[in-house]
């Protein structure tokens, strides 16, 4: 190569445009390589702030559902609904005036507080005519009859079943006691044994097994709430003639 040819080689201005466009091209891309970390380290920069604020906001509804239970707990309050049932089942005061009734009663006919005025009176409340226990309960009362005669106590059975149920539980079983039929539970509500009743962890309404006394002053001697049928018709007749 000739001297001349190789001062033209080393001296950029000789390279024409092309060589001056390879040159630009080449500091470009030189200019890139260099402008890509610094573009990384912002956008990773730029991304770690966006990732606190993320977990901030996903920390949020954790915590919201963490207090959710607190909450719910707090708002299981007891409800008056127990406190009802227990103020309808205990209303009626040992010495308290008998509340007065007149309802349709087996065979035919009424009875009612007034007829038994001057006498000794034992009112025992039942859930079902022929069930078991309601059944068990009306026999031993009918199998004392003449007992509770002659201490002066006339004996009444009640439930919430219609006539025709009372006559039919009365005839099946024989039964020699009185059985009334309170049907709008007015009665059963006025001496407390209608109210909360609870079978297998359900709660209903219904008839609380129940007894009471009256005396011949037309007070309550005396009450006995959820009956146990064995040997309850002769407790009752022992506290029938202390009267």
């Amino acid at each position: 190569m000739s001297k001349e040819s190789q001062k033209k080689s080393s001296n950029p201005a000789s390279y024409g445009k092309a060589g001056r466009n390879r040159l630009a091209t080449a500091a470009k891309k030189a200019v890139t390589k260099t402008a890509k970390p610094a573009a990384a380290k912002k956008s990773a920069s730029a991304k770690a702030p966006k990732s606190k604020a993320s977990a901030k906001t996903s920390a949020k509804p954790v915590a919201a559902k963490s207090a959710a239970p607190k909450a719910a707990k707090t708002l299981k309050a007891p409800t008056a609904k127990p406190a009802a049932a227990a103020a309808t089942t205990s209303g009626l005061a040992e010495g308290a005036k008998a509340p007065a009734f007149k309802l349709p009663r087996d065979g035919g006919g009424t009875a009612s507080l007034a007829d038994y005025a001057g006498k000794k009176l034992v009112l025992f409340f039942y859930p079902k005519a022929n069930t078991p226990g309601c059944t068990k309960e009306a026999i031993d009362f009918t199998r004392l009859s003449k007992e509770y005669a002659a201490a002066g106590t006339a004996v009444l059975g009640v439930s919430a079943d219609s006539v025709k149920a009372q006559d039919n539980f009365r005839d099946k079983h024989d039964l020699a006691v009185p059985l009334i039929s309170d049907e709008t539970h007015e009665m059963l509500e006025a001496y407390g044994a209608w109210g909360e009743k609870s079978l297998y962890g359900r709660k209903f309404l219904g008839i609380i097994r129940s007894t009471v006394l009256i005396g011949a002053d037309g007070r309550v001697a005396k009450v006995w709430r959820n009956v146990k049928v064995d040997g309850h018709a002769d407790a009752v007749l022992a506290a029938a003639k202390q009267l």
